[in-house]
């Protein structure tokens, strides 16, 4: 069998994430940013490893002590591993390495990161997974270099070969120069061992510098079922782009010509920061871990429903809702931040 991207719901390792320093644009937000990291790395640890970068050598040490503590405290068989290496950014779902499977092993692919179309700096970030092999992260797990400009958030799978990815982000050429969907198809298919491709046409948040990632509107949640953002408000801007997206989703088919089980979260209310722009709240950015499946919250009325749903979708698993309103006003969420790595990984 050859390699296959494997799904989110597939046994994991560990899940990496990067921590936010003074050298990113989170400077100016650490006293309100820095719990809701810690709420994340928390909850990830009552269910497996967690692996972390930092690229400020004094927090390198003080995160990986706190984290020990609370494992101690809270008497967690699962531990953290802490890691320098340096930064420009946080969103480890996009320069974090992706993972492959023929059945029998698991193998990690390391595409290039270029700041989403070169509108950040990257090149910190582009070079993280070094570091974190040199930091015996990725255990005795092969890795592959792929000279191709992809991020974790641009796609999502079945684990069966099938891709759900967006055209506006995959045809961007500030990624990798002009190309039709076919050019895009055939990479795939060589590197992630993709045979089937769904491509939305539809749907950007507000206040998202990703060109629309497909894991900010839509999801697997199992091979027959997606969750989708939704948007029930004619009155809201979003609305005609997402009316749109639903329609082309209820137009998706299985490989066996069934159509999906549609799952349509909640439209949250509109979330501002402090200077009026809208920021973009979604949450379809939900994470799968081990027996798990965290939610973003926003302090908004539609935050319980959201958790409903999910929990509908994962019944086997866990649902838990975190605090995310600090994260949305840098662009992205809970899964943009997070990146699971498979089994063979690092090991305490």
């Amino acid at each position: 069998m050859s390699y296959q991207l494997v799904a989110e719901w597939a046994p994991q390792g560990a899940v990496m994430m990067a921590w936010p320093h003074r050298g990113t644009d989170w400077a100016e937000q650490l006293d309100t940013v820095l719990p809701a990291f810690e709420g994340i790395a928390h909850q990830i640890l009552h269910h497996q490893n967690l692996i972390v970068t930092s690229e400020d050598i004094f927090q390198v040490q003080d995160l990986q002590r706190h984290l020990d503590a609370y494992c101690r405290q809270y008497q967690l068989a699962t531990r953290a591993l802490v890691i320098p290496a340096p930064s420009n950014d946080t969103w480890a779902r996009d320069f974090g390495p992706l993972t492959v499977s023929d059945g029998t092993e698991c193998k990690l692919l390391n595409f290039q990161f270029n700041g989403w179309g070169g509108k950040y700096d990257y090149e910190k970030d582009n070079f993280i997974i070094n570091h974190l092999r040199k930091g015996r992260a990725f255990g005795a797990l092969k890795r592959q270099r792929v000279e191709y400009v992809l991020e974790g958030g641009a796609i999502d799978t079945d684990g069966e070969g099938t891709l759900l990815i967006t055209s506006q982000c995959l045809l961007d050429p500030n990624r990798n120069g002009p190309c039709e969907r076919g050019d895009v198809e055939a990479v795939l298919a060589e590197h992630l061992g993709i045979e089937r491709f769904l491509w939305l046409d539809h749907g950007h948040l507000s206040g998202d510098d990703t060109d629309g990632h497909v894991d900010t509107l839509a999801r697997f949640c199992a091979r027959d079922t997606i969750a989708y953002q939704g948007c029930d408000n004619p009155a809201d801007s979003h609305y005609p782009a997402f009316s749109a997206m639903a329609e082309q989703l209820r137009g998706f088919r299985q490989a066996n010509g069934e159509p999906y089980q549609l799952v349509e979260l909640p439209w949250p209310d509109s979330v501002h920061d402090e200077a009026g722009a809208r920021l973009p709240a979604t949450y379809a950015n939900f994470l799968i871990i081990n027996g798990a499946v965290l939610v973003p919250q926003y302090g908004v009325s539609q935050d319980e429903k959201a958790l409903e749903l999910l929990g509908q979708c994962f019944p086997e698993r866990t649902i838990h809702g975190l605090n995310c309103r600090p994260l949305i006003s840098q662009g992205g969420s809970l899964h943009c931040l997070t990146m699971q790595l498979p089994p063979g990984v690092w090991q305490p």
